[in-house]
């Protein structure tokens, strides 16, 4: 045995674990081959390194005590749109204490509070929420092959403004569609493209571009209904069904004509309610696309309109399928919170491509 024995990490953590649990010195010293002297110098570095506290002085001092750091994390909660500067003026007038943005951020985290965008949906009503659990009652039994012969449509707008200026709120991981993390809206305002299309089972409409003007009845029917809709009528046969969100231009009474003479039945559609609409997640995935190519658009019409024609063809049949196939699992939702908003919340198009 040389005269120094040196031990590596693991052997002396082993020993310090043996010594922990009342092990005699002895027996260890004839397990491991070692002299009294290594373990009883070792035993009293390890007790000596767990007594030793930390001298006060040492380090940075903390800018916030742990009454600021909850006092922050409260605040944060109820006004979860409040920015990190606006959060540090408030602790300011009302501690005293005063810290910067990034050490706001810094202590957000540690409480679990990021800084996220929220979910946006419309604000439902009593009515709206009657006669939304009424129809997901109607068709919570449906089966696959009668979703099949559904052709969901909508419109939806693309800004071409590159900043959607959405604000950020404090909230938790996966509390992303808690009710206090959502912002109900109707509008969004800017320039931007309308666009329609229609999804159904193994299969889906060319996207459509509106050029500039007004959609009216008689371009619904002119350049939607008689283009895309009828030829989808006349493969699917009789079963074919239509749904569109009810929109003032789909009521006309030229558009009831056109799908009366064209035997197109309409599904009745519930309004404000659009995480019942599948197209409405085809919508974010688009935008999603756009918004990760490389180079991005350039802001003009034509070019964003070339974009859209280009992702929406690559958009694969898969997603749209399992889009379609969720439609039962979608309605026990709604009837579960008694017609209210569901978890299938969305992002809007209009501030998707960002």
């Amino acid at each position: 045995m040389s005269k120094h024995q040196r031990l590596d990490d693991g052997m002396r953590w082993r020993i310090v674990g043996r010594l922990e649990a009342d092990q005699s010195q002895f027996h260890i010293c004839r397990e491991f081959n070692l002299t009294p002297s290594v373990v009883c110098n070792l035993w009293k570095q390890f007790q000596d390194a767990v007594s030793n506290e930390r001298k006060p002085g040492q380090g940075r001092p903390r800018a916030t005590t742990a009454t600021e750091d909850r006092y922050l994390s409260i605040i944060a909660r109820r006004n979860r749109g409040a920015t990190a500067s606006q959060l540090s003026r408030d602790m300011y007038a009302a501690t005293g204490t005063r810290v910067s943005r990034v050490t706001v951020s810094k202590k957000l985290h540690e409480t679990g509070l990021f800084a996220r965008r929220p979910v946006v949906c419309v604000p439902p009503t009593s009515t709206n929420s009657g006669v939304r659990l009424a129809w997901c009652r109607e068709h919570r039994d449906w089966s696959i092959d009668q979703w099949a012969t559904v052709l969901f449509t909508d419109e939806s707008r693309f800004s071409l403004n590159t900043n959607s200026r959405r604000p950020f709120i404090w909230r938790e991981p996966g509390t992303r569609y808690l009710p206090s993390n959502v912002r109900e809206i109707d509008h969004y305002g800017g320039g931007g493209l309308m666009v329609w299309a229609g999804i159904m089972l193994d299969g889906q409409t060319p996207l459509h571009v509106f050029e500039r003007g007004t959609v009216t009845g008689v371009r619904y029917r002119d350049e939607i209904l008689e283009p895309y809709v009828r030829p989808f009528r006349g493969a699917v046969g009789p079963e074919f069904i239509l749904m569109d969100d009810n929109a003032r231009p789909y009521r006309a009474l030229l558009v009831d004509d056109f799908l009366e003479s064209e035997d197109i039945r309409r599904m009745d559609w519930t309004a404000r309610y659009p995480d019942l609409n599948p197209t409405e997640h085809v919508w974010d995935d688009l935008g999603r696309a756009i918004a990760t190519r490389n180079p991005p658009p350039c802001g003009t019409s034509q070019e964003m309109k070339t974009v859209l024609l280009n992702e929406w063809d690559q958009l694969p049949q898969e997603l749209i399928n399992c889009l379609i196939s969720s439609m039962k699992s979608r309605c026990k939702a709604s009837i579960s919170v008694r017609g209210d908003h569901t978890r299938h919340f969305f992002v809007y198009p209009a501030t998707a491509v960002s």
